[in-house]
């Protein structure tokens, strides 16, 4: 299988992912957000992970520094490159694809493959891999992008009439071929479609948590208006929010990002 070539440009060219995670406040709260989840899963034992599509290794070196044995794979050679200077023991390759055993993991973590997928079947390929690897009793989480983001962020930032078109695809297939933001390789899933396709993975007992809530909205505000407040009273006030719309299922679809995590038989 071929990674797509536009999103091979954007993160070899256009865009640093090693520091997303850490610089403005939707990046942030994100990567704390996900760690805090992954962390309440994961216990107190040590577990040997599959990070796919892991990119530079952000959340790779800290599951590693929590005693958990990481491996990383990404199509992105710089990327691969970034986690190996790390010390994360990373290779190139397709998620549709991977190079292990089955079994060989305990828990698989894709925080990349499912939103720069935009057809279905090749989706629940890159999740049926993650279940191969895994072992029975384990578990496979991945992020994914929510269908309804762009038109609540779209909206915020005073921006919907400039972005209507992008909004009007996403909220129709998912995807967009004029997307200014990301890849138009980019996907956005539904909740019950993210499911869904777990489901199809063989995967069972699938949990939605909402990752970064009504505090991701936080986050969109900030960079459009410039609040100019203190940055960690705003990021503070970013995780409470997600954190307390997460306790309540029907908040799941308020947040921007979505974390799915199934239980494999």
């Amino acid at each position: 299988m071929t990674v797509d070539a536009d999103l091979l440009r954007y993160y070899a060219d256009e865009f640093d992912e090693s520091d997303r995670l850490e610089t403005k406040l939707r990046g942030r709260l994100e990567g704390i957000r996900v760690q805090e989840l992954l962390r309440a899963y994961l216990g107190d034992r040590s577990q040997s992970v599959a990070d796919i599509g892991g990119g530079a290794g952000w959340h790779a070196i800290r599951l590693h520094a929590d005693g958990h044995d990481v491996k990383l794979l990404d199509p992105i050679d710089r990327h691969v490159a970034e986690a190996r200077a790390a010390g994360i023991d990373a290779v190139v390759g397709d998620a549709r694809d991977l190079p292990w055993a089955a079994g060989e993991f305990d828990v698989a973590l894709l925080a990349g493959p499912l939103y720069h997928l935009t057809d279905p079947l090749h989706r629940v390929c890159a999740l049926r891999e993650a279940v191969r690897v895994v072992r029975p009793g384990g578990c496979v989480a991945a992020v994914a992008h929510n269908r309804f983001a762009n038109v609540y962020g779209a909206t915020l930032a005073n921006q919907l009439d400039e972005r209507w078109q992008v909004v009007e695809d996403i909220l129709r297939q998912g995807h967009s071929p004029h997307n200014d933001r990301l890849p138009a390789s980019s996907y956005y899933h539904s909740v019950t479609e993210l499911v869904d396709e777990f489901n199809m993975s063989g995967l069972r007992r699938t949990r939605v948590h909402g990752v970064s809530g009504p505090g991701g909205w936080l986050g969109v505000i900030d960079d459009r208006y410039e609040l100019g407040q203190d940055d960690d009273k705003l990021l503070r006030n970013a995780i409470e929010g997600a954190r307390m719309a997460d306790r309540y299922p029907e908040l799941t679809s308020a947040s921007s990002i979505l974390l799915a995590i199934g239980d494999v038989r």
